[in-house]
């Protein structure tokens, strides 16, 4: 008869395999459980962007024309007067000085680091056959080259999507006539010639050539899509609807979804390196891979409110979102 208190020892690689295990799977289950911590809360105005130029000063851009400016790496933040009570969807460096916000359907810019910020465009209907331009993204490959992308729309509905390309540092911009009507959302740069973008109706457009020229992309969803993410010229990230996240590891050619364990909204997403990144969303959710986007967790945000923008910089996580909220997380 067999003893059912026999024990059988393991073997030597077993042992081997178990610690390894323990090794893998240890550090990304310990950074999951990070905390968040408020860093201002207004109660107000919603946040939607938030931006640092280098490593101490930054900006925070929202509704109703908020700007805030901190200079002393996030620690106090000013608020600063654009002139516009339009919303601020984004805001991008292309150096340490010279940056740009967009507003509605206005472009400012500013040339001293943020201390002074000049409408240097504003779009007019009279320009897109009677329909108004909202822009929603902005960014920049170098000093001269930038994309921005939106929507133009009549009595709130969508009817067309808008690219516009400048390559004169945002001093001028012009449509480039792309391939859908949905609402374009996000873009981003991966290199100085290629970018992707993003928007409603699961919708990925690609550039090989610095935004003169666009072709769609096979995405695989339906889903709107809110953000995109690029560390390289091959590896990126989009978020979006119930959940979405999509992977490429070939510049946008092809997609392939991952799964983020949760069904709410995610709007943004930001990669430090090829590996380590973070996802918000709705109803405060946050995720944090640390395989390149293979596998994410769940962290603790601390708030039900809406987060809609991630920025690392050089020591900590910054998330921004609904009602003036800011949250942080040391790297």
């Amino acid at each position: 008869m067999m003893n059912s208190s026999l024990r059988v020892k393991p073997s030597p690689a077993l042992l081997l395999l178990l610690a390894v295990m323990v090794v893998v799977v240890t550090p990304f289950a310990a950074s999951a459980q990070k905390t968040w911590s408020v860093a201002r809360t207004a109660d107000g105005d919603d946040f939607n962007s938030v931006h640092f130029a280098d490593s101490r000063r930054g900006w925070i851009v929202g509704d109703a024309g908020t700007v805030l400016r901190t200079t002393d790496e996030g620690a106090t933040w000013v608020s600063q007067t654009l002139g516009t009570k339009a919303s601020i969807s984004d805001i991008s460096f292309r150096t340490k000085d010279d940056g740009c916000l967009v507003a509605g359907a206005s472009v400012f810019c500013t040339a001293d680091g943020g201390g002074q910020w000049r409408e240097t465009t504003k779009f007019n209907p009279k320009n897109f056959g009677g329909l108004t331009p909202e822009l929603t993204s902005l960014t920049f490959a170098n000093k001269r080259r930038g994309i921005i992308v939106g929507s133009l729309v009549r009595r709130d509905a969508v009817l067309d999507s808008l690219v516009l390309l400048t390559e004169d540092g945002g001093e001028t911009w012009r449509r480039v006539v792309v391939e859908t009507k949905d609402e374009m959302i996000d873009v981003d740069f991966a290199g100085d010639e290629r970018a992707l973008a993003v928007g409603a109706g699961g919708t990925i457009l690609r550039t090989e050539n610095g935004g003169r020229s666009w072709s769609l992309q096979a995405s695989g969803t339906r889903a709107v899509l809110y953000n995109v993410e690029f560390r390289s010229g091959r590896k990126g990230w989009a978020v979006g609807a119930g959940g979405t996240i999509l992977r490429t590891t070939n510049g946008g050619e092809t997609w392939t979804a991952a799964r983020s364990g949760v069904r709410s909204t995610l709007l943004g997403v930001r990669f430090t390196n090829d590996d380590d990144g973070v996802a918000v969303g709705r109803g405060g959710v946050i995720l944090r891979t640390e395989d390149g986007g293979n596998a994410w967790a769940r962290q603790e945000s601390g708030t039900t409110e809406n987060l809609f923008a991630l920025y690392a910089s050089k020591d900590v996580w910054w998330a921004v979102g609904a009602k003036g909220i800011l949250l942080r997380q040391e790297r």
